[in-house]
């Protein structure tokens, strides 16, 4: 399981600069005017884990497969975008199929780059998309309820409870609160995920800096983190002129690029770790002469479930799981010496897959 995220963001911000950073492609393109981008661009880019490179290292894999996360590139967003101002319904209906969206907000300062309100407001840019984004649930919301009213007085269950979930979306919505503060069980999650309200989706604030500003961040990005510790969410600062300039180079050069301009390391990096912590993912490997693959699950996935990423036949015939913690597997110099010394374990249907396993799966055909 990968996981796909949407890029959005006001119109020059910096949104298809950093999509061509990091799916190394000149698929987006890249210019000085509003809806540049009509259709959301698609990139799949590896993810990169250097415990991945280590485990091939020591099994002498002939292949490494590293799991992979999608970006979508969507159209710039305006005021009034919920009413179809714009690009707006194009906007709103790619925004639906994404995962958590990617908020790049401009926090440079760059007088040959048009702002589309005048202004660089990071803040009152974040105001302005998340305010478009609870209109429109709002909107979608009011005309559902009107059309279940029937089926909840006929007392269809399906319905009683999308009408509770719906209304406790509306009563946040109207308080100016986005609909991902409601804290919802876990018998309503699949409801709650079917009414696929915008403001639902986990939120990363990008924050896009200029190139000196890439290693510290300035005044405009220090107000994100700021917002953004208020609501919960989380931020990244990265300069996506620098990305794009990494993604021309070999891995060497790119490597010495980025210890000039004082960064530890690409902002690829921190943005793919950021987006797994948001949406609570880890990763677990196999490993063998012939590939090191890595895959990405949820995290409190059972050991079937986690099978079952591979195919579907290992999660129906599951049998056992025989793990390896990854620094075991590491410390010990790999699968044989772990087994010897009494580190592989042999774990059934309730195990729980934590991050970094190396697993084997045994299962009937």
């Amino acid at each position: 399981m990968g996981f796909k995220m949407g890029i959005v963001g006001l119109p020059n911000v910096g949104k298809s600069t950093l999509f061509n950073a990091l799916t190394r492609t000149a698929a987006a393109q890249a210019a000085n005017f509003p809806f540049c981008t009509i259709e959301p661009n698609v990139g799949e880019v590896a993810v990169p884990d250097v415990r991945l490179d280590k485990l091939a290292d020591i099994a002498k894999s002939k292949q490494i497969i590293p799991t992979r996360m999608t970006f979508v590139d969507i159209a710039g967003l305006v005021k009034g975008a919920s009413k179809g101002e714009g690009l707006g319904n194009q906007f709103l209906a790619n925004i639906r199929e994404v995962d958590s969206i990617a908020h790049v907000l401009r926090c440079f300062e760059d007088g040959d780059v048009t702002h589309v309100e005048g202004r660089v407001d990071p803040v009152a840019d974040a105001e302005t998309i998340e305010t478009e984004l609870m209109l429109a649930d709002l909107e979608s919301i009011e005309k559902r309820l009107q059309n279940i009213i029937r089926k909840v007085r006929g007392g269809d269950k399906e319905a009683v409870q999308q009408q509770r979930l719906m209304e406790a979306a509306k009563s946040a919505l109207e308080d100016g609160r986005p609909a991902r503060v409601i804290d919802v069980d876990a018998e309503d999650r699949k409801a709650w995920n079917m009414l696929q309200l915008l403001t639902s989706k986990p939120v990363l604030f990008v924050c896009n800096v200029g190139e000196a500003e890439a290693a510290t961040g300035n005044a405009h990005s220090a107000k994100v983190a700021e917002m953004a510790a208020a609501q919960g969410n989380s931020h990244v600062v990265i300069s996506a002129q620098i990305e794009e300039e990494i993604s021309q180079l070999e891995p060497d050069e790119a490597e010495m690029f980025l210890d000039e301009m004082g960064l530890s390391e690409a902002g690829l990096d921190r943005l793919i770790q950021a987006g797994y912590k948001l949406l609570h993912l880890e990763t677990y490997f196999t490993v063998g002469p012939k590939e090191a693959r890595a895959w990405t699950i949820p995290q409190g996935t059972t050991a079937p479930k986690a099978a079952g990423v591979i195919h579907g036949d290992f999660e129906k015939g599951f049998i056992r799981a025989e793990t390896i913690a990854y620094d075991d597997f590491v410390s010990l110099g790999g699968e044989s010496a772990a087994k010897e010394a009494g580190k592989m374990r042999a774990e059934g249907k309730a195990y729980v897959v934590k991050d970094g396993d190396v697993l084997h799966f045994l299962f009937n055909t």
